[in-house]
């Protein structure tokens, strides 16, 4: 007999929906409202906010939100109408994308409407089934994801382990050897997570030995790595050796969208095969308009950029002095890692919100192992050093509390109580 598609939906909503009851509208999907920055109001409550990926501080930059209101004004939302390929293209678009090419330090680029699905769409057209994809693997959902689409083989290497790579792409060789095809590597800039660079260079360097070619997805490195702002690769000196570089505007510019940048004949062959993109509607203008001038504030404002790392380094510096682990991180990226179980995490996460007033993310397993806490706090340029100052005095009384055994891991009742003072019922 057939069963009910959605009967098994109900007795398991997976590794993460299962703590739904209790995690709804505090732990996950909460609700941050008021003015983007590094101040807002969650359940009616001023917080520092460490959720934000508002590296630079552009969501509410008085240029940022003036050119926005003029394009929204001048296009609406519904210009350009339809698929790009069909009715939807611009030479506002295309100048946007060879500012962005000369940025970036690439032939070419290509808009996409989203990272996540660009990346996806960008995997899914570069390879067939005769060819080989290797991939870090702590990557990116968006990559697994793309990764999964693949009818061919692909292999994971160790993170970060340049010898794990390596024997990986010795694997990869001998298969595109016999079946003629090609290797893809790919990897991440910056690890959104962890915080740690990819090893970018070593990669590069192992063309020599192989033929491949490298992907990487530069979301976390966009904007805040690199001299210029010009990512990780430019970061590491080796922007050169990286085939396809993609980012999204979600981090650095606080926007929405993402592009992928190349060669003038691949990336005019992504325009042709990416089906995220041929099958879907154009970026608004407004949105178009308004990332040419985060743009343009990524290049003349370097202050931002200054701004946004002497805040890191009082951040992070301030977390360490307190004795607590930053793990590899050496981006803006900042994860605060802790032992401990899902009960204790939930109250000092629950101290930290309503004593202290500082939001931040937590994340527990399936993500990270079980028995970690991750506390993973973004540093953005609207900081100021009150907010820091605050911040690491919370921490150290959340972390003192912690070691010395005042979360109780089995305190069933002051949990239930805990979860009724926030609105929470199970």
């Amino acid at each position: 007999m057939t069963n009910d598609l959605f009967a098994k939906l109900k007795k398991d909503m997976g590794p993460l929906g299962q703590h739904a009851k209790l995690a709804h509208g505090y732990f996950a999907f909460p609700k941050l409202e008021g003015e983007i920055g590094s101040r807002m109001q969650f359940k009616g409550k001023e917080r520092i906010v460490w959720s934000l990926n508002n590296y630079l501080g552009l969501a509410n930059h008085p240029e940022v939100r003036a050119t926005d209101a003029k394009a929204a004004a001048e296009f609406g939302f519904s210009n350009p109408m339809g698929a790009r390929m069909m009715s939807g293209n611009s030479n506002i678009i295309e100048n946007f994308e060879s500012q962005l090419a000369s940025f970036v330090k690439k032939e070419d680029v290509f808009i996409l409407n989203y990272g996540y699905q660009g990346v996806v769409s960008i995997i899914d057209c570069m390879v067939n089934r005769h060819d080989v994809i290797v991939y870090d693997a702590e990557s990116h959902a968006c990559i697994l994801d793309g990764v999964r689409l693949h009818m061919g083989k692909r292999f994971v290497f160790k993170h970060n382990d340049i010898d794990s790579c390596e024997s990986m792409l010795e694997k990869a060789k001998k298969i595109t050897d016999e079946t003629g095809g090609g290797i893809l590597v790919i990897t991440e800039g910056v690890f959104g997570m962890g915080g740690d660079q990819g090893k970018l260079k070593e990669i590069v360097d192992l063309k020599k030995k192989y033929n491949f070619r490298l992907m990487v997805d530069d979301a976390h490195g966009f904007g805040m790595m690199g001299p210029t702002g010009g990512g990780t690769g430019e970061e590491q000196g080796c922007q050169d050796g990286i085939d396809l570089y993609i980012s999204t505007f979600a981090k650095a510019m606080a926007s929405i969208g993402g592009f992928v940048a190349g060669d003038k004949d691949v990336i005019m062959y992504i325009r042709y095969n990416c089906r995220s993109q041929i099958f879907a509607k154009t970026l608004p203008m407004p949105i178009v308009v308004g990332n040419m001038k985060r743009l343009e504030m990524l290049r003349t404002m370097p202050e931002l950029r200054k701004k946004l790392w002497d805040n890191v380094k009082m951040l992070q510096n301030g977390l360490r002095e307190i004795g607590l682990e930053l793990g590899a991180t050496n981006s803006c990226v900042t994860p605060v890692y802790l032992t401990g179980t899902t009960n204790q995490a939930a109250q000092l996460i629950y101290e930290l919100r309503e004593v202290h007033n500082i939001f931040c993310s937590v994340v527990l397993y399936p993500v990270i192992p079980k028995g970690q806490i991750m506390l993973r706090l973004i540093p953005t340029a609207a900081h100021t050093a009150e907010d820091i100052t605050a911040t690491l005095e919370a921490f150290r009384s959340i972390y003192t509390k912690l070691i010395t055994g005042q979360y109780d891991s089995e305190d069933t009742a002051g949990m239930q109580q805990m979860m009724a003072a926030i609105g929470v019922t199970a």
